[in-house]
C-alpha cells in the first residue's frame, strides 16, 4: 500500500467567475464548471475552486483557501486498508464515504496542523 499520486485539490473562492477569467489565462479551458465550481485538469491531477458554504472568510479552511489534500488510491482494498491503518493508529477520521455524484468513496481526516486531509478512491479510467 502506497500513495501513488495526487488526487485533486479543492480551492475555496470568492467569484467562480473571476477565478475562471483568472486560471483560464495559463491553465487554458476548465473540464467543468457550474455556478459553485469551476475544475481544471492538470496531467492527472484536478483542482477544484468552489465557493464557500456561507460567507467567504479568510481564516476559515471551509469558508476560503486551501480545503483539503486529497491522496489517491485505485482500488477499494487499498482504501479499507487506509481505513484498518488510521484505526490502528487511533487517528480520528471519517470512515469510507461516498462523493456527493455518489460514485467514488473516500476518507476524511486532520493532520496534527488541523490541515484536512483525504484518501480518495479513483479506479483507472
Amino acid at each position: 500500500m502506497q500513495i501513488s499520486f495526487i488526487d485533486h485539490i479543492v480551492i475555496i473562492v470568492k467569484s467562480i467567475q473571476e477565478t475562471e477569467k483568472f486560471y483560464s489565462g495559463f491553465l487554458g479551458l476548465p473540464e467543468y464548471v457550474s455556478e459553485e465550481t469551476v475544475v481544471y485538469k492538470i496531467g492527472g491531477t484536478k483542482v477544484f475552486f468552489v465557493l464557500p458554504h456561507g460567507e467567504f472568510e479568510k481564516t476559515d479552511k471551509d469558508k476560503s483557501g486551501l480545503n483539503h489534500i486529497a491522496f489517491g488510491v485505485r482500488t477499494l482494498e487499498e482504501l479499507k486498508s487506509f481505513e484498518a491503518l488510521l484505526n490502528k493508529t487511533s487517528i480520528q477520521h471519517s470512515g469510507i464515504k461516498t462523493d456527493k455524484y455518489g460514485n467514488k468513496e473516500f476518507i476524511w481526516f486532520d493532520d496534527p496542523s488541523d490541515i484536512r486531509l483525504e484518501i480518495y478512491c479513483r479506479p483507472l479510467e
